[in-house]
């Protein structure tokens, strides 16, 4: 179990490199494959994305792909948004925040799907 975890680490850390989403799948790894608990598998996300977060960055600035006058107005919000979104799931019980990522990640997926469909 070790070497697969392993593996689904790293092929989610080439995907999150690549802007697709690689740390919503180790979450759903983490929590439906590897048996962990919601608080246990957020936790270990976000010290996963600090890495290949930094890494994406290097590399869309040294490739002149971010617009730095947006990463301000991106940043606050976002921030914000994260602290304020970190102290809900700290009082909602984990079986709510398993639904609510489902149907997140339900959402986000049919969105995508319809917007690939527009383009051809």
């Amino acid at each position: 179990m070790r070497v697969l975890n392993g593996l689904a680490g790293l092929v989610c850390g080439v995907l999150s490199g690549y802007g697709i989403g690689g740390g919503s799948l180790l979450l759903l790894w983490m929590t439906q494959v590897a048996g962990l608990g919601q608080a246990a598998a957020q936790g270990i996300n976000l010290v996963y994305f600090l890495p290949t977060s930094a890494s994406a960055v290097i590399s869309h600035l040294k490739n002149g792909l971010v617009e730095k006058k947006a990463v301000l107005w991106a940043a606050i919000p976002g921030t914000v948004t994260a602290a304020a979104a970190a102290f809900f799931a700290a009082g909602v019980e984990p079986s709510l925040l398993r639904r609510l990522f489902g149907i997140f990640c339900v959402l986000t997926g049919v969105k995508m799907l319809a917007g690939s469909m527009k383009k051809t």
